[in-house]
């Protein structure tokens, strides 16, 4: 810090310096052409330290855009030397060429400064895919495993993309010294092998990287803007975040949500209470895909198979919940016997099986 502030000194008094020599203001006295020159140091100043934020390539872009928006000014102004340069209409259209060319290649410079990133100059040289066609795997996505299920049943079109970071990632899981964590990471490994062998997957090891981005996520997005794909995850933070910056994604655990079985309140369902619930007289049970079911009037029967009434549906973005009542045989076989057999939302209410209404007997 020291070193940029004595700079910034010896920068200023030369050009102060310049101005006491040079007098660039005609008429005014030292004094003022002292100030005059200090003045401009200052605003220099003030623009070196706003771009200290700016990225190389932003700026990199910029002086090239600067350059070649000069280049054409300078060529579209020696195209008019026919023109009668004593006329002053001529000369502001000169002037004006001069400095709307240039402004122009410096502004759109510095707006498309990500294009001279390496990434992107080696996917100019890339045959061209069509949009949405690459699918970005995260770290999360592999681990879960579902997506070699998917990716077999033939639902994943395009070319499924493993970048090399999430690979070390992986490799970092498995040797964690965690049991745990190189469990996960060992199976990540596995399933990525098995995704490989499929027949008719298209699988690219991607070796792009962005060594100036830390974090895994945010490489995933700056890779799914570089190749127009899609990142299939199934982290929720990962979701929003590249939502938010225009990163289209495919969550897994919202296709498994958008595939479990619609049940409405009123109907039958037969379940295993596995555990008691939070709230007294509760059970819990879980669906075949692991929905849970929270059953009142259950502590009773747990670890038994019970027949109860869906009383309502929870649905969120972690998943869905379904509230029931277990019901017992006697009150079981009256909703048989009541006219309870009208359509809920245009369906038939499922009658209580015949053992049921016998048991009650």
């Amino acid at each position: 810090m020291a070193w940029f502030i004595l700079a910034r000194g010896l920068f200023m008094a030369a050009v102060g310096y310049s101005a006491y020599q040079l007098l660039p203001v005609a008429g005014a006295g030292v004094a003022a052409n002292i100030a005059f020159g200090l003045m401009l140091a200052a605003l220099i100043v003030l623009f070196e330290i706003r771009l200290k934020d700016t990225s190389v390539a932003r700026m990199l872009g910029a002086l090239l855009g600067g350059a070649i928006g000069l280049g054409a000014a300078k060529t579209l102004g020696d195209s008019l030397n026919w023109a009668d340069h004593a006329d002053g209409r001529v000369v502001f259209l000169h002037g004006f060429i001069l400095i709307a060319l240039p402004y122009i290649g410096l502004v759109m410079g510095a707006r498309k400064g990500e294009w001279l990133q390496p990434a992107s100059i080696i996917g100019l040289f890339r045959p061209a895919a069509p949009r949405g066609r690459y699918k970005i795997l995260d770290t999360s996505v592999i681990i879960d495993g579902r997506i070699a299920d998917i990716s077999e049943t033939g639902f994943m079109d395009g070319t499924l993309v493993i970048p090399q970071f999430v690979l070390k990632e992986l490799q970092l899981v498995a040797d964690s010294s965690d049991p745990m964590k190189r469990n996960r990471g060992r199976r990540g490994l596995d399933i990525l092998q098995k995704i490989q062998k499929m027949s008719g997957v298209d699988v690219l090891v991607s070796d792009v990287d962005f060594p100036d981005v830390r974090e895994v996520d945010l490489k995933l997005i700056e890779l799914g803007r570089t190749l127009q794909g899609k990142i299939v995850t199934n982290d929720f933070n990962l979701n929003k975040v590249a939502q938010l910056r225009g990163i289209e994604v495919l969550n897994i655990n919202e296709l498994a949500n958008s595939l479990k079985p619609v049940v409405l309140p009123g109907e039958l369902m037969k379940v295993f209470i596995f555990k008691e619930g939070k709230e007294y007289n509760q059970g819990v049970a879980y669906l075949d895909d692991g929905t849970m079911v929270v059953v009142d009037n259950a502590h009773k029967v747990i670890g038994k198979t019970i027949d109860v009434v869906v009383t309502s549906v929870l649905q969120t973005t972690a998943g869905k919940m379904i509230f029931g009542r277990f019901i017992e045989s006697a009150a079981a076989a009256q909703i048989v016997s009541a006219p309870a057999a009208t359509a809920v939302e245009g369906r038939p209410r499922p009658q209580i099986p015949s053992s049921a209404a016998a048991a009650g007997k």
